[in-house]
């Protein structure tokens, strides 16, 4: 386990810079609905070659206690880059927070904060955390290995060790959404364990569990399933895309980054409780930091290529998931679901409804996020 502080050298933004500058964007009379407008694109795109400050960016990103660690389980070795924060009270509880795509490990900065030090933010210090907040492999600052089978189970079990082995924290808790509900669920199916070591509990925001309805389907689990097929037929392409093509796709979006903001932009614009502006929720400066993850680290293409490793059956299965799990449902979370739905893949002890907050809930709701997380671990607590 060593050090990490991000460096990024200045030849990479000034290429970054000409490359922002030749950036050739067309005019288009399409509505929102296609993507991002140019208008739109166009603004962010000058704001970064011109008034964007990376190094405050930087700066900001290197507050947070950042290391790399080696770790090796069945499925190969991984270096593995994460956030490692203690907590500020008689007992924390080790927390492991796992970011999704388009995000990044800068998804936990908003709730760092408050879940390390409740006291400094109004809480009660028995609820303090230590906090691993590792970047998936192939993102951010966490290399790809470079071979097939790095999938949400894979990397559920990298995790595992890190939070075991390398940290020595034998009993722990998880929290996830997008892929990192996905890695949380298969943490609690491998991984989930007694009072005295394992995943003691987990806490989702976006549901992916081992849901297959036997018979006929209730009016609220038909609902969700309508929910889920028109979502995808209106919204889904870019996942079916990243899952088939992640190499094509992948050397597009490398090599611009006016395509690269474009591609991780809309999915922000869409899935965050912003209707339809992006900027009323996410400042420039907010979207082009995790922008720069991609691009600095050239990991957009090892980023998707998760879609081309994921099999629902091999990670999630059929049966219920047995660790006490809690489920925050944001109303604008475009894979939420009822809590009958959640019921039967998961052992639900507590469902919080929310009527509003989107897909990336620590950045959009960190205040209710936060508070959830609270109390659904306190019972877990030794």
């Amino acid at each position: 386990m060593r050090p990490f502080t991000i460096d990024v050298p200045q030849a990479d933004l000034d290429d970054l810079r000409q490359r922002l500058l030749q950036s050739r964007l067309f005019d288009s009379d399409l509505p929102r609905a296609a993507g991002v407008p140019t208008g739109s694109l166009r603004e962010l795109v000058t704001y970064w070659a011109e008034k964007f400050d990376w190094r405050a960016a930087e700066r900001r990103l290197n507050e947070l206690p950042q290391f790399q660690a080696d770790v090796t389980t069945e499925h190969g070795d991984f270096s593995l880059h994460f956030v490692h924060a203690r907590g500020k009270g008689p007992h924390p509880m080790p927390l492991l927070f796992t970011h999704g795509w388009p995000g990044s490990f800068w998804e936990v900065h908003k709730i760092l904060g408050p879940l390390t030090d409740p006291a400094a933010h109004g809480g009660d210090p028995a609820d303090a955390f230590d906090v691993v907040a590792p970047s998936l492999p192939g993102y951010g600052f966490s290399p790809h290995p470079g071979r097939p089978g790095v999938d949400p189970r894979a990397i559920a079990d990298a995790f595992h060790a890190l939070m075991t082995r390398t940290l020595g924290y034998p009993r722990y808790v998880a929290q996830g959404g997008d892929w990192g509900s996905l890695v949380t669920t298969a943490l609690a199916r491998d991984h989930g364990g007694s009072n005295e070591q394992g995943v003691a509990a987990i806490h989702l925001n976006m549901f992916a569990g081992p849901y297959l309805p036997s018979g006929e389907p209730s009016p609220a689990e038909q609902s969700y399933l309508d929910k889920q097929q028109a979502w995808q037929a209106a919204e889904g392409g870019y996942a079916h895309i990243q899952g088939t093509k992640p190499l094509t796709l992948g050397h597009a979006l490398a090599d611009s980054p006016a395509g690269l903001a474009a591609w991780i932009v809309e999915k922000f614009q869409t899935w965050s409780d912003c209707d339809g502006d992006v900027e009323r929720v996410f400042s420039k400066d907010d979207l082009l930091t995790h922008i720069m993850l991609y691009w600095l680290g050239g990991t957009i293409s090892t980023s998707i290529r998760l879609y081309h490793e994921f099999d629902y059956e091999q990670v999630l299965g059929s049966e219920p998931i047995t660790t006490p799990t809690a489920f925050a449902a944001f109303t604008h979370e475009f894979s939420t679901a009822p809590r009958e739905v959640v019921a039967r893949a998961f052992d639900l002890e507590r469902y919080t409804e929310f009527d509003s907050g989107g897909h990336f809930a620590a950045l959009e709701k960190p205040v209710e996020l936060v508070e959830d997380i609270r109390a659904a671990f306190r019972p877990h607590r030794r």
